[in-house]
């Protein structure tokens, strides 16, 4: 039991990165975005194309994690967790960068890592 609720947190950690993704690369200048990032229109406008690609950065570490749940529902289990391990570590560490960048990003930061850091956790916990 300990192990599936591992899973299942890393796995809203992804959907979260999936969201960010969305927010970054599809809907980046659109009112509500630029009102949940705190840009403005011109903002937006000038930072467009390196939000665009920093969305993918989340996108890709969101379906690392699934992959990693996919494999190891799949019965690879060594494989499963390495991919998770890599996918949902890197989540944390990008909110720590933001943190540390930013204490103003402070919410945000710890938004994007505490679902990581808990899943892992509780992940590592039920290998165990």
């Amino acid at each position: 039991m300990v192990l599936l609720s591992g899973l299942v947190i890393v796995g809203f950690a992804a959907l979260i990165h999936g969201y960010i993704f969305y927010l970054e690369s599809v809907s980046w200048t659109s009112e509500r975005t630029r009102a949940i990032f705190g840009t403005s229109v011109e903002g937006a406008a000038a930072t467009r194309q390196l939000a665009f690609n920093q969305g993918f950065y989340n996108l890709f570490l969101a379906l690392q994690v699934i992959a990693g749940i996919v494999v190891f529902a799949l019965g690879s289990v060594p494989v499963g967790v390495a991919l998770i391990l890599a996918g949902a570590g890197a989540m944390v560490l990008a909110g720590m960068v933001l943190m540390a960048s930013d204490s103003s990003k402070a919410g945000a930061a710890l938004k994007q890592l505490l679902p990581p850091l808990i899943g892992l956790i509780v992940l590592v916990i039920g290998l165990f």
